[in-house]
């Protein structure tokens, strides 16, 4: 008080108001995000996966009926293209619009030129019909072509979708991401958990790393876009992670926080760089699978397919393992 020149005496308040500067710190993180988010487009675009063992990586979306899977490959596209589009066919529909496997691969609307990943979209998982268990194996191994019908009620003819064939490295899946509604983690039924588990167990098995994306994240309650700045701040959307956390066994880091594009018009850099964000590291779990593939196997595949140079960069690599 005495610093102002006040003599000390107590000052009542009837009225107190707070002004925030929103629209100087909305164009300073507005640039930031535009920054990060061109940063983002390019390094995926120069992404190329580890040993060049491949072209393309292939990360497979598992999740419930109606979680997000179709709308985060339009999501991704969308972004890419630099408009809102709507390739997926995406419903409302609580038995899912997804009956087919799908390989869906993406240009760029930059240049044109096919971006070096394959998402990988199938029916969705539900208690009783959906995607069937026995299916899984034969997805990660790459035994199914695009367009392969689903069939949840009748038993899978012996020899449809390749099964009888020998994949190649490229048609395995290398990255699977998990695809959850942040508004119906805590509804998950104990059928569908221990589903999941079986799932993940699967997946342990094969040596493919998996993570989870949670969709929908704007629409939960005390949320609002602009929150999707520093999402991950956010005590509603920290609860959600957490309960992924624990009722599922998914590590908090593996776990990555999306909105996708669903009733927009126009692209938006925050919902961007959730998505390129949460793709970067979805590449990244491919890099780690492609690594971590017994190298005799690789230079079998790579020979197998007449890849030239994937045989050459897989012999590459198992002789430096044996050379003393």
């Amino acid at each position: 008080m005495e610093k102002l020149g006040l003599s000390q005496i107590y000052i009542s308040f009837q009225d107190c108001e707070v002004f925030r500067c929103e629209d100087l710190l909305d164009k300073r993180k507005m640039s930031g995000l535009t920054e990060l988010k061109e940063s983002l487009l390019c390094a995926i675009r120069n992404y190329i996966p580890y040993g060049g063992l491949v072209h393309k990586v292939r990360i497979l979306l598992l999740g419930p009926v109606g979680a997000g899977k179709s709308s985060f490959f339009n999501s991704v596209r969308s972004i890419f293209r630099g408009h809102v589009t709507n390739q997926a066919l995406v419903g409302s529909d609580p038995t899912g619009t997804s009956e087919k496997y799908r390989t869906y691969f993406i240009k760029d609307g930059k240049d044109n030129n096919t971006l070096p990943f394959i998402l990988c979209d199938t029916m969705g998982l539900s208690e009783k019909e959906g995607l069937d268990m026995d299916d899984i194996p034969y997805i990660l191994e790459g035994h199914f072509p695009d367009k392969y019908q689903f069939n949840s009620l009748k038993l899978r003819p012996k020899g449809i979708g390749n099964h009888t064939g020998c994949p190649l490295l490229k048609d395995r899946i290398h990255c699977v991401a998990f695809v959850f509604s942040a508004n119906s983690v805590g509804q998950l039924s104990h059928e569908m958990v221990e589903k999941i588990k079986r799932i993940r167990r699967e997946l342990i098995k094969s040596d493919v790393v998996h993570v989870v994306l949670l969709t929908h994240v704007d629409t939960l309650d005390l949320i609002t876009k602009g929150d999707l700045i520093d999402v991950y701040k956010c005590v509603p959307v920290k609860l959600q992670l957490e309960a992924v956390h624990r009722k599922l066994g998914f590590a908090l880091s593996d776990i990555f926080v999306v909105s996708n594009y669903t009733s927009e018009w126009e692209l938006e850099p925050v919902i961007d760089v959730l998505i390129l964000s949460a793709l970067k590291e979805m590449l990244r779990a491919a890099d780690d699978f492609l690594e971590n593939f017994p190298l005799e196997k690789t230079v079998v595949n790579a020979l197998n397919g007449e890849d030239a140079a994937a045989a050459a960069a897989a012999a590459k690599s198992l002789q430096s393992c044996v050379t003393p």
